[in-house]
């Protein structure tokens, strides 16, 4: 064999032998794919392993996630820093080879993937970040982000409706530094795509306006390259390129075949698939020297032109100081002084605003202060209120004008921050996530809370890699109304809770909604999902009762009793309001309760035990009253308290109506309240 098939079965056999020895993985789509991997990461892909936080590197998202293997395989060949050893434990406890790519494990890894078609919609999200950024801080003679954003996808990825969403985005936009190598072996993991999946994937994704080429031999490094830099030359679309590889390649019994795609080769096969690509029986791991030389030639290389990327950044600093200190700022996740000044103040109204619109006017103004904060909705910006206004929308220059309807004032281009993400609320969550993993922006996504069902494996991934990510969940219960159950949110709230890492808040009125932006907005640990109402609600009087500043640490005593409280009712969002009633009218009956808002589980659980007994003390009974799901609820109330929620759905009336007739007014709160304290006291 040539020096080059050397150097691709060389990938091949350390992804084969990777899986063996753990007795678990999938070989197969490290084989087949092998060739293009070799080619895109040796003439292409700017990088540098000795810096893989270079900002301006190319990101590479291998969206076929099982394929982890492969990765590993090309990280410790270009020098990484992912020893041989590392690959020897692939999937063991503590390694830095996981089953499937974990975002801050393995360095060089990008973006959390595995489930399939999730890190396509990132590596949307990522070039989406890579024009904004490159629209926002390059200037003649400087540009200083200029990077690509390649993923590796499976016909498995492109099955999945979250890549169809963001693929449609993504030709809208004209995202010309995207390039997707998409491996069609014709295989999943049960079966051939001749059984489920005999679309023409070309056709649809010319349909979407994308670029798209064939290459009819996956092994045929020529072709490869030369689509990649037909690719590269067009900066108007995405490009598609549509390799035909053989799943397994090499292995005399299992290519071609769904037996190569999840399970190890087994030791006879792997033996015979040696043998047929002439590769050393022994030792397990074998690296040939010389190509190992070849590969860490990307280290010299990758240093070399980071250090001219260094030296243009000098220039840049020294002819924009202005630009170079904002970009450091962002690039570094610290926020401007004084970002969080001059927001907006709510004094006391007993009519209120909707905590939405609250939040709206939040939004703008952390806007003028922040200025890395971009998003959007699914196309629900007039009901979710989260327009920047003035700021303008993304679009790839000449797709409409600023002029046209729901257009934002301001610039029309990638420079604008305002993004219509279109009915897509798969998408929306997978590209958000994509645009954090790239670095240097805060974006934010908007739907109903119903419909964070359809974000939710985004919202779970966001958790797992601890992404500065933003959900805005308006609409948040049966209060919204007359369109009945399929847009009440009842399981919703529970539903977030239980995604570990996912700091939940659903605040009371609009002061605690300007301290939820806030911990949104300075939040480090992972994603923060706002959940805010439709319905207008009370301003609370903060000179009377609590200052909302206590949302910071999950809940917090809002209203407290004279002396020793015989009950403390717990609330959250609009439910709150209906609590302080109840206290008033419980102490015209002699009983002293305390009212705490808690707006978030997650927050509160962050603080001491000290706090957390202060505000919720064993000893008193208690209540807790959400308009959703009871599911948890028991760990506050205790297992003798009690429980106001709504476990069956809603039904299509006016919100007023729905809360009195499922029990969430001040009498309905009056009422358990002294029934408990009732039973306590005679158990007493």
């Amino acid at each position: 064999m040539n020096f080059e098939e050397r150097c691709i079965n060389t990938i091949r056999m350390l992804s084969v032998d990777m899986v063996q020895k753990a007795d678990s993985g999938h070989p197969g789509l490290p084989m087949g794919a092998a060739a293009m991997a070799y080619v895109l990461w040796t003439r292409f892909l700017k990088h540098n392993p000795a810096d893989p936080l270079w900002p301006d590197r190319d990101r590479f998202v291998l969206s076929a996630g099982h394929g982890s293997a492969l990765l590993y395989s090309l990280l410790h060949l270009t020098g990484y820093g992912l020893s041989l050893d590392e690959l020897r434990q692939f999937r063991q406890w503590g390694s830095k080879t996981p089953g499937h790519p974990e975002y801050g494990v393995t360095p060089g890894v990008e973006c959390t993937t595995g489930p399939l078609g999730q890190g396509f919609a990132n590596a949307v999200g990522i070039a989406m970040a890579e024009r904004h950024l490159a629209a926002h801080f390059n200037r003649p003679g400087h540009e200083i982000v200029t990077h690509y954003t390649y993923v590796l996808a499976s016909d498995g990825d492109l099955m999945e409706g979250i890549a169809s969403e963001a693929a449609s985005l993504a030709g809208h936009l004209g995202l010309g530094r995207l390039i997707c190598l998409y491996d069609s072996n014709g295989i999943t993991l049960s079966a051939e795509t001749r059984l489920l999946f005999t679309e023409d994937v070309s056709k649809r994704f010319d349909a979407y306006g994308w670029h798209v080429q064939t290459v009819e031999e996956g092994n045929d490094t020529s072709a490869v390259g030369t689509a990649i830099t037909a690719a590269l030359k067009e900066s108007g679309r995405p490009s598609l390129i549509l390799v035909k590889t053989h799943i397994g390649y090499g292995s005399p019994h299992k290519q071609d075949t769904f037996g190569a795609h999840g399970s190890p080769l087994g030791i006879d096969e792997v033996r015979e698939t040696k043998k047929n690509l002439n590769w050393p029986l022994e030792p397990d791991f074998y690296i040939p020297e010389d190509v190992l030389e070849h590969f860490r030639n990307a280290v010299r290389q990758g240093t070399e032109r980071e250090s001219a990327w260094n030296s243009l950044m000098q220039s840049y600093a020294s002819e924009f100081p202005d630009a170079a200190e904002e970009w450091r700022l962002t690039m570094s996740r610290e926020l401007p002084e004084g970002w969080d000044s001059d927001l907006p103040m709510f004094a006391a109204d007993k009519k209120g605003i909707a905590t939405r619109a609250a939040g709206g006017k939040v939004l703008n103004g952390l806007a003028k202060k922040v200025s890395n904060l971009i998003g959007g909705s699914a196309d629900l910006n007039p009901s979710t209120i989260t327009t920047l206004d003035g700021e303008g929308n993304f679009q790839m220059a000449g797709t409409g004008d600023a002029h046209m309807q729901g257009a934002v004032p301001g610039p029309w281009g990638y420079e604008g921050f305002n993004i219509d993400f279109g009915v897509r609320e798969h998408a929306m969550g997978g590209i958000i996530n994509g645009m954090a993993y790239h670095g240097g922006l805060i974006p934010f996504g908007s739907t109903f809370l119903i419909f964070s069902d359809y974000m939710r494996p985004s919202i779970r991934l966001a958790a797992l890699s601890h992404l500065h990510v933003i959900y805005v969940f308006t609409h948040d219960s049966v209060a919204l109304g007359e369109d009945g159950p399929t847009h009440q949110p009842v399981e919703h709230l529970a539903s977030l809770r239980a995604i570990p890492g996912l700091a939940v808040m659903r605040p009371a009125d609009a002061a605690e909604t300007v301290e939820a932006w806030k911990t949104a907005i300075d939040c480090r640990r992972g994603p923060v999902a706002i959940v805010l109402s439709r319905q207008k609600l009370p301003i609370i009087d903060r000179s009377v009762y609590g200052q909302a500043s206590g949302l910071g640490k999950g809940a917090y005593v809002l209203a407290d009793s004279e002396g020793r409280p015989d009950i403390v009712i717990i609330a959250t969002g609009s439910e709150v309001h209906p609590a302080l009633e109840a206290r008033e009218k419980l102490r015209s009956e002699g009983i002293r309760s305390r009212v705490v808002s808690m707006p978030s589980w997650e927050l509160f659980e962050e603080q001491s035990s000290e706090y957390r007994q202060i505000v919720l003390p064993h000893e008193v009974p208690k209540i807790s009253v959400e308009a959703g799901r009871t599911q948890g609820w028991h760990k506050y109330a205790g297992s003798d308290g009690t429980v106001m929620g709504i476990d069956h759905f809603g039904a299509s009336a006016p919100g007023d109506v729905l809360l009195r007739e499922f029990g969430f007014t001040s009498d309905d709160v009056v009422r358990k309240s002294m029934e408990l304290v009732k039973t306590r006291r005679v158990i007493s």
